[in-house]
């Protein structure tokens, strides 16, 4: 069990740099990076009153602390064993139970699984061994400079960074905890400053240019949605001096700012009704005053500390101050708050010095006033609470997963988690960096607050979404993703032999282009690098809005199965492509092909890929195609004939059937329906192409390509 201690005078130490020329001086520096990590989480422990502590929950939607305790020691062994570090397992049960957390992705999704949880003691002994093992582990491991993703060393520092988090989740949790289940201690002392609160005011930010995401090699710790790169032209705008203080929010309450539903958006009015939320979490009604809730104790209320908010009662206020003032008052998206960290002239913490911030547990174990710590004309840019961003959570370009923690941020990935930045007051290694991303639903509690800002600007909201729709995600690594057993792209080839067509039939200036049956662009995009103009059109409007993602954003994000329930995450960019230039020239509409509106007319060159075998009325589409085309112009069929009636009704197939007792096959059919309009003067051509369903499992087909000339 932890002992009570004076809160620390040495600075908790800071994420080290992970390349140099000393190994040995680096793994010693690792080494008490881990000792002062785990001391520091466990001491938090020591503020629980009774076991029974352990075993209530805070909030019902979260684990109670026992698994806490538990996690954190557990994702050690967890990870070195899946990073090759562990051979042998400390408590298989254990590192089973408090693997997974609860990820509070609703606020009225209350966890109700029934949980053995071991005793106290077990889980601090459990602990105990855990540390020895960790020693070990960083003690005999050869290590080589520098420490990058593939470096095992990396599963180390991701231990550490990890208990670092839970050091102020945890915290969060306790000080939503029943206050009896909590006692002060000498090592967790709050800030005993407070005064009367200042006037906010705002400040002019200059337009400028943020240039956000980190290299992979970089040299120090980072989780995943931190790489990659992103660039940004911010226009000026105007940012409040301080933090909004309890004071400042206070005219909200009293403004019946909780009552009023037009402050509200949906998402958060029904937050509001289901928590029946009149005042801010950690406000403690007190006769006809307040007092503010702490870790571990309760004080008066300090109006000139930060209030404490979830972003759903930050943009409530910004509305509500909006109203109030006439101004465009809104919180700032996570690239303006990178403008002001820019606009102060700030820098991360340094090593051996306490921050000038109440940040990384260097000055108190709570908020302190918004007056104390000055950020050029701002105060508070980083630390004292983290700040509520507009930004929802999205990976930079070039974004990849680790092996090891594949679902650190694809989760949250969901336009339902925002940004925070800046870091709390007990925010520390790779939290108090000002690169660090993190993300919570809206509704969330942590030690966060927020800065409003004035603007104009619209916040752009960064595509993030992973389609994890099966089919959906099946037709983009079919048009976008890797070969598969040699055999070429489909998409790509059968738009090749298209162009190539109509160099050889056609003579004509390649004008209009239609992709009919366009499922998620590839074909589109590729028929752009020759056509002035390009159509594509699908029966699907999840087919559609992929290419719409890939044109207006230029990347694609979706879930490739694995195996299982395994996935991959995966992201796909025109210009990697060499497909970014020919995007322009594309439009995407959602059609029938068998339907279409008569806009869809004039096109030099119609491409129907593995589509007709895929109608419900093919030959309703055969007789009327003509129409769409110039006298001239080329259509170029590509199918497998795969003829079945939950798509076709039979007496509509083209072909795959006896007539008059002969076989009579698709491509006697086609010759049929198009001969009165179109001269076949290519083909048949046979076109592979491979599906992949999962690692090991894949179609290969052949489609039969044919090209037809309209007649004059």
């Amino acid at each position: 069990m932890p002992t009570a201690r004076a809160m620390p005078t040495d600075l908790l130490p800071r994420t080290p740099r992970l390349d140099g020329t000393d190994p040995e001086a680096k793994r010693a520096e690792i080494l008490r990076y881990f000792h002062a990590t785990f001391d520091r989480y466990e001491s938090l422990f020591g503020l629980l009153a009774e076991d029974e502590a352990y075993y209530r929950k805070p909030i019902s939607l979260r684990h109670p602390l026992i698994f806490y305790l538990g996690h954190t020691a557990t994702f050690f062994t967890n990870k070195f064993v899946l990073a090759g570090l562990l051979e042998q397992r400390i408590d298989p049960k254990l590192e089973s139970m408090f693997a997974v957390g609860v990820d509070e992705m609703s606020w009225d999704d209350l966890d109700d699984a029934n949980y053995d949880w071991p005793p106290v003691a077990a889980v601090w002994d459990y602990r105990r061994k855990v540390r020895a093992m960790v020693e070990q582990v960083i003690r005999d491991t050869p290590l080589t400079l520098p420490i990058g993703w593939d470096n095992p060393f990396w599963a180390v520092l991701m231990g550490i960074e990890h208990e670092r988090i839970h050091l102020e989740t945890s915290s969060v949790l306790m000080r939503q905890h029943a206050l009896h289940y909590l006692r002060p201690q000498p090592d967790w002392e709050p800030c005993r400053e407070h005064g009367a609160a200042p006037e906010n005011t705002l400040v002019d930010i200059p337009a400028g240019r943020v240039r956000l995401g980190r290299a992979f090699d970089d040299p120090w710790y980072g989780w995943d949605n931190e790489y990659g790169h992103h660039e940004a032209d911010i226009p000026a705008f105007r940012a409040a001096k301080y933090l909004t203080s309890n004071a400042e929010f206070l005219s909200f309450v009293d403004a019946g700012g909780y009552a009023d539903d037009s402050l509200w958006d949906e998402e958060g009015l029904a937050w509001r009704r289901y928590a029946r939320a009149e005042h801010p979490s950690f406000w403690v009604p007190d006769g006809a005053g307040w007092r503010l809730r702490l870790v571990a104790e309760e004080v008066p209320m300090p109006w000139d500390w930060p209030v404490d908010s979830n972003c759903h009662e930050a943009r409530a206020f910004c509305r509500w101050k909006a109203r109030e003032t006439g101004l465009p008052v809104r919180l700032p998206s996570e690239d303006e708050w990178h403008r002001l960290f820019d606009h102060a002239g700030l820098a991360d913490v340094p090593p051996d010095a306490p921050a000038s911030a109440n940040l990384h547990l260097d000055h108190w174990a709570s908020s302190c006033p918004v007056t104390r710590f000055a950020h050029g004309e701002l105060f508070d840019v980083v630390g004292n609470v983290w700040q509520w961003c507009e930004t929802p959570t999205y990976p930079f370009d070039g974004f990849r997963v680790h092996p090891l923690y594949d679902d650190f941020t694809t989760p949250t990935f969901d336009n339902r988690h925002n940004m925070i930045k800046g870091g709390a007051w007990i925010s520390a290694g790779n939290e108090a960096r000002h690169v660090s991303r993190y993300a919570f639903r809206r509704h969330f509690f942590q030690h966060a607050g927020f800065r409003y800002i004035v603007s104009d600007a619209p916040v752009e909201q960064p595509g993030s979404l992973y389609e994890t729709d099966a089919l959906l995600s099946q037709y983009a690594e079919f048009h976008y993703g890797d070969e598969y057993f040699g055999v070429p792209n489909f998409p790509q080839a059968v738009a090749r032999l298209a162009i190539e067509a109509f160099e050889r039939h056609h003579g004509g200036q390649p004008g209009r282009a239609l992709d009919l049956g366009c499922a998620t662009g590839r074909a589109s995009f590729e028929l752009a690098r020759f056509f002035d103009a390009v159509e594509g059109v699908d029966f699907s409007a999840r087919f559609i809005n992929a290419g719409v993602q890939l044109k207006d954003h230029g990347v694609l994000r979706y879930t490739l199965p694995d195996e299982g329930e395994l996935v991959f995450y995966l992201e796909r960019r025109l210009d990697a492509l060499d497909l970014a230039e020919a995007a322009p020239k594309v439009a995407f509409w959602q059609g029938d092909a068998c339907n279409l509106k008569p806009v869809f007319a004039g096109y030099d060159l119609i491409l129907a890929a593995n589509l007709i075998d895929r109608l419900y009325a093919p030959r309703r589409f055969l007789a009327q195609v003509h129409q769409r085309l110039n006298p001239g112009g080329l259509l170029v069929l590509a199918s497998p004939y795969t003829w079945l009636e939950e798509h076709t009704k039979r007496e509509e197939w083209v072909g795959g059937f006896k007539k008059d007792g002969e076989s009579y096959t698709t491509l006697d059919g086609l010759k049929d329906a198009l001969g009165a309009h179109f001269e076949l003067v290519e083909g048949p051509l046979e076109v592979p192409f491979v599906i992949r369903e999962t690692r090991r499992k894949f179609q290969h087909t052949l489609s039969e390509l044919t090209v037809w000339r309209r007649l004059d």
